[in-house]
């Protein structure tokens, strides 16, 4: 009979994250699940250079390497180049959290003795110890999809709340930048989401939404993203450059991360700096389009999810082909309301 994970008892293992910041929210829990159940061991996660900021500052990771996969870890030479390196690492086990074929096949080009993960993506013979998916776990939320892999793999699985901790520094950058603009309530926007536009609320509707809160209550404003998302950003900025302040590409995650928690709301699409507004407490309301909220929605007793019930949705679509009713229907007025009642708890 197999020996379970547990019954191995591991020195050093290799946890492979998953690629996008959202996802590696959703995996926290289990992360910390690896850690208390192998709390003597060396534990590395390895992560794309963009996403690794999650696990910076946690205690339940040793270390953390990068997978450069557009720079000197590009194609099968790149490949080939990072699995010596991870094998001069002796791991004694790989715990796959990503669910691709790639994430097995390096594993065992590594020659990590012990690869455990879910039996998806034709990967099964490159798995020691493959899990299948259960069927009721795909009607759940993504962090219980996580947790149930290690559960099936015989870890014991204890909180599912998210985890997400700051480095000193960038508690300090944000506290400062926070002092910085003056005010008693400061609330987040988040525009943009990686996946694509049918994600995304109108920039117009945001910029309406915070010059009408600001009259109200006389709020400030951050409006987060990336280098790519200044455009949105800059219409936003435009009703109102006194209180709303842009920080298109001017932050590294980690900053963004810390920014996030010393906001009092966050108001955004389905994106991964949602995940970290509900890792970190902030009371945020969520607005869903194409997306499904049972399964990717905020996991936070402190979250509103804003959405219409509509027999298109979700989707799950890029891009709408129909008539993009399941933004355009989302009122300034509801998100408003929904934002206010945060507020108010």
């Amino acid at each position: 009979m197999k020996a379970t994970l547990k019954e191995i008892q591991p020195r050093k293992i290799l946890v492979r994250s998953t690629n996008w910041i959202g996802d590696a929210i959703m995996t926290t829990p289990a992360v910390r699940t690896i850690r208390e159940n192998f709390p003597a061991a060396e534990i590395t996660v390895l992560a794309q250079p963009w996403m690794a900021d999650v696990f910076a500052a946690s205690p339940h990771v040793d270390r953390i390497i990068h997978y450069r996969k557009k720079d000197e870890h590009t194609g099968l030479s790149g490949m080939l180049r990072l699995s010596r390196e991870l094998q001069t690492m002796h791991f004694d086990m790989a715990i796959l959290l990503q669910n691709a074929f790639e994430a097995a096949l390096l594993a065992k080009m590594a020659g990590i003795p012990v690869r455990a993960g879910y039996k998806r993506d034709a990967r099964s013979l490159l798995l020691t110890h493959g899990v299948p998916i259960r069927a009721e776990i795909r009607r759940k939320h993504q962090v219980f999809y996580y947790q149930a892999l290690l559960a099936d793999l015989g870890l014991t699985c204890g909180s599912d709340q998210l985890f997400l901790q700051h480095d000193d520094k960038d508690l300090e950058f944000a506290r400062n930048l926070r002092k910085g603009l003056g005010a008693d309530l400061v609330i987040g926007l988040n525009p943009g989401a990686a996946y694509g536009p049918a994600k995304c609320w109108p920039a117009e509707r945001y910029g309406l939404l915070a010059a009408g809160l600001h009259r109200l209550n006389g709020a400030k404003f951050l409006v987060f993203g990336t280098s790519a998302d200044k455009e949105t950003i800059d219409v936003i900025t435009g009703y109102g450059p006194g209180f709303i302040r842009g920080l298109a590409g001017k932050t590294t995650l980690a900053q963004a991360m810390a920014l996030i928690s010393v906001c009092d709301a966050f108001v955004t699409n389905d994106s991964g700096l949602m995940h970290v507004a509900a890792a970190t407490g902030t009371p945020l309301a969520a607005v869903f389009g194409s997306t499904d909220a049972t399964a990717t929605g905020p996991f936070s007793d402190r979250a509103v999810v804003v959405q219409k019930e509509l027999a298109c949705r979700p989707c799950l679509k890029k891009k709408c082909k129909l008539d993009f009713r399941c933004m355009l229907d989302i009122s300034v007025d509801e998100v408003s309301r929904a934002v206010l009642g945060l507020l108010e708890k």
